[in-house]
């Protein structure tokens, strides 16, 4: 499997723990709650290829959570266009992204292009909710960023914080491809700020995966854990499906086993699974986020 990685030397200095956030969030329950979808023009693609390039990136775009000093809004932005015009992303699942950026990045990207969002919510101790902002840049969530037409747009039920904030999955078919896609972003430990030692990522990990189907699908995200196996004390949380019934970007053959770091705490933390066979996996610092940025390119011709 060929492989590429792009470091930046700022990628040793920027540091940022996995955090547990201490902006509150939505009630416990199921997420359910219909995304904003929105389109360009009809798609240039009228005879898809036989190849699908996929990235999972979170831009870090919410200040207030250690975001800072990662770079503008306007470099941000940049690499965002630029996993799909310099490296074929035709899909880009995100994390943490303002809604702002990624509809400037749509309009960028020309009439082609599409994206569904979800808005991060927040629910304190008092009962009182919300929705995670980016200043002036409008909401902050996960979005998926389109060279095809969006179908079947929906966010997948999943357990989340009573008190904390509330990510979740969001998942679109894209029918030129036959595939569907997922876009996760799974909750920290000690998410829970009315019960911090509550586990919530094995719940998420079971929706995630029983969201998809066997063969034709790219999911993923960021999942907040490391790989299963080894000394990692949370491969508990893992359900067997993603690394036994599919493939991730990095796994190679087998098992899995060591990965590249997608974190600048130097552990993987960011995921692509697929059951169509996988053509490249690519590991890239963007240089303006705590995540690096993971690039898949799997086979829709086959199957």
């Amino acid at each position: 499997m060929p492989r590429a990685v792009s470091p930046s030397p700022s990628f040793a200095r920027r540091r940022r723990r996995v955090r547990c956030l201490a902006v509150s969030a939505a009630l416990l329950g199921l997420v359910s709650t219909v995304a904003v979808v929105r389109t360009a023009g009809p798609s240039r693609f009228s005879i898809p290829p036989r190849t699908l390039g996929t990235a999972t990136w979170n831009m870090c775009g919410v200040r207030e959570w250690n975001c800072g000093g990662t770079g503008s809004r306007a470099a941000k932005r940049q690499e965002l266009q630029r996993l799909a015009t310099r490296f074929g992303a035709e899909v880009i699942l995100l994390q943490e992204a303002c809604a702002a950026d990624v509809e400037a990045v749509r309009r960028d990207l020309g009439p082609s292009w599409h994206t569904a969002f979800h808005p991060y919510t927040w629910r304190d101790r008092t009962g009182r909710t919300g929705t995670v902002r980016c200043g002036t840049a409008g909401p902050a969530g996960r979005a998926v960023l389109s060279a095809y037409p969006l179908s079947a747009v929906r966010t997948v039920p999943s357990r989340q914080p009573s008190v904390g904030v509330r990510r979740g999955i969001l998942c679109v078919s894209i029918a030129a491809q036959d595939v569907r896609v997922c876009a996760a972003h799974l909750s920290p430990p000690r998410s829970d700020r009315s019960e911090p030692g509550r586990e919530l990522r094995d719940d998420q990990l079971n929706a995630l995966v029983g969201a998809v189907p066997g063969r034709r699908t790219v999911y993923g995200g960021d999942l907040n854990v490391g790989p299963p196996g080894g000394n990692n004390p949370d491969s508990w949380v893992w359900p067997d499906r993603p690394y036994r019934v599919h493939r991730e970007c990095d796994q190679g053959s087998g098992r899995p086993g060591p990965a590249r770091a997608t974190h600048v705490s130097r552990h993987k933390l960011d995921y692509l699974f697929t059951g169509l066979p996988v053509l490249e996996c690519r590991v890239r610092d963007t240089g303006v986020s705590d995540h690096l940025a993971l690039l898949i390119r799997v086979d829709t011709g086959s199957g």
